[in-house]
């Protein structure tokens, strides 16, 4: 393996910038998120949700066919790690279709609270994956972390829709895709990476989706199925330009701020209030997350 280069004292600011450049960016994503969820939640009460996950991906590739003119420049598609490449694709695909499921069921707020067990066992795996290992202290937040994912889901007390099955599915496909996404930044472009993704599960998803095809009722459902698109994919670039310039452990965290969108939205357009047990429950892994960014920002642990 590589030695990683020595900063010089001229390459410090750069070095010390592109990690909060990463956050911003990974702030983004999320936002971009929170609105495809809101969205497809919204949707899903007129089209079926195999149709919404189709038209997500197919919508996905065309504008960002369009958007990077892939015509002029093949060489964007290429790679030499295709088998990285379709399994990356295929755990977007299970993130997109196990949370659009959930949402159908639960609260926006639910789902994010679920969701926010990713980042632990992101800096679980990022280890053995992708050598960035995790020391006691930031076990202990994981620990704690995870139990404050059993608060919101309370299993076996009668607590959480049954559906929230479908969330820990979600979270789980996603923590592997943040995974991936940062190893084959080492060696793959940004937008082949997008483009490849999303060609992956609009292709795996057209039997299923064509299969329960229901014409949309109107304009709008027509042009929100196809904002699903921009809105995921946009999200995703952004999410892999992110893990380009700062390590997945530091970036990890921040889809906390998720959950304020979340509730936000969820009670605007639908109005959810959250319980008690998911505020206290995400609260907790909240704060254990933060725990780990400060860890970060500190020291290495």
């Amino acid at each position: 393996m590589a030695q990683t280069p020595q900063i010089q004292p001229a390459d410090r600011p750069a070095a010390a910038a592109a990690p909060l450049m990463g956050i911003g960016l990974i702030v983004l994503a999320c936002l971009s998120f929170s609105v495809l969820d809101a969205t497809a939640k919204y949707l899903s009460t007129s089209v079926p949700t195999l149709q919404i996950v189709w038209l997500r991906f197919v919508s996905h590739v065309i504008l960002s066919l369009v958007l990077f003119q892939v015509w002029k420049k093949p060489s964007l598609l290429k790679t030499d790690r295709w088998p990285l490449q379709i399994v990356r694709a295929f755990c977007l695909l299970g993130t997109t279709f196990f949370n659009f499921l959930a949402v159908r069921y639960l609260q926006l707020a639910e789902t994010m609270a679920i969701m926010f067990a990713g980042p632990f066992v992101i800096t679980a795996l990022a280890g053995p994956l992708l050598g960035e290992w995790a020391g006691p202290r930031r076990w202990a937040a994981i620990i704690v972390g995870f139990i404050g994912v059993l608060v919101v889901t309370r299993p076996g007390l009668g607590g959480l829709h049954w559906a929230a099955v479908y969330s820990v599915a979600a979270m789980i496909f996603y923590a592997l895709y943040a995974l991936l996404t940062r190893r084959l930044t080492a060696t793959d472009g940004s937008a082949g990476m997008l483009i490849i993704s999303g060609i992956v599960a609009a292709v795996a998803t057209a039997p299923m989706g064509l299969s329960v095809w229901q014409t949309p009722p109107d304009l709008w459902t027509w042009v929100l199925l196809f904002a699903t698109g921009a809105f995921g994919g946009g999200g995703h670039f952004l999410f892999i330009m992110a893990h380009r310039i700062a390590p997945a452990p530091v970036l990890a965290p921040f889809i906390y701020i998720q959950i304020v969108w979340m509730i936000t939205l969820g009670f605007l357009i639908f109005g959810d209030v959250p319980t008690l047990t998911t505020v206290l429950g995400a609260a907790i892994v909240v704060g254990s997350g933060l725990y780990i960014l400060y860890r970060e920002r500190v020291k290495g642990i």
